[in-house]
């Protein structure tokens, strides 16, 4: 998948600095996040278990109205936990084009990488990770 200014892919190659390191790990770990999160959502909500045939905006507007109501069922009936378990058939979308996102998406990432060293973006255990 290409990088673009919206979609962040890890830094490629085996000799990374540690910062290239750090922004790795710490985008993996927002991935992994998401995609359980993603999960979950799908389990509750059988839209989510076909590709959605609708624009972008849309799309987006759908997912939050399912989390909307995933917290408000939640809230309601409290935890149920047969809502996180995997969800069965299903399969990778093919990949699509996408247009390069150059320097702008470098940009992002770079100034990410930099945040991530700081005294406000870092973590303590970080390091320890990577």
């Amino acid at each position: 998948m290409d990088l673009t200014a919206i979609l962040l892919r890890p830094f490629g190659g085996k000799e990374l600095s540690e910062k290239k390191k750090n922004f790795n790990y710490r985008l993996s770990r927002a991935r992994r996040y998401i995609e359980c999160s993603f999960g979950i959502l799908t389990n509750k909500w059988r839209i989510l278990h076909r590709p959605l045939n609708v624009n972008t905006e849309f799309a987006v507007d759908i997912v939050k109205a399912c989390v909307v109501l995933h917290n408000f069922v939640r809230e309601k009936d409290g935890f149920n936990f047969e809502d996180t378990m995997t969800v069965l058939g299903m399969k990778d979308l093919p990949r699509q084009a996408t247009a390069q996102g150059g320097r702008a998406a470098n940009c992002i990432r770079n100034i990410l990488c930099d945040y991530f060293l700081t005294k406000v973006g870092k973590i303590s255990w970080q390091w320890s990770k990577i």
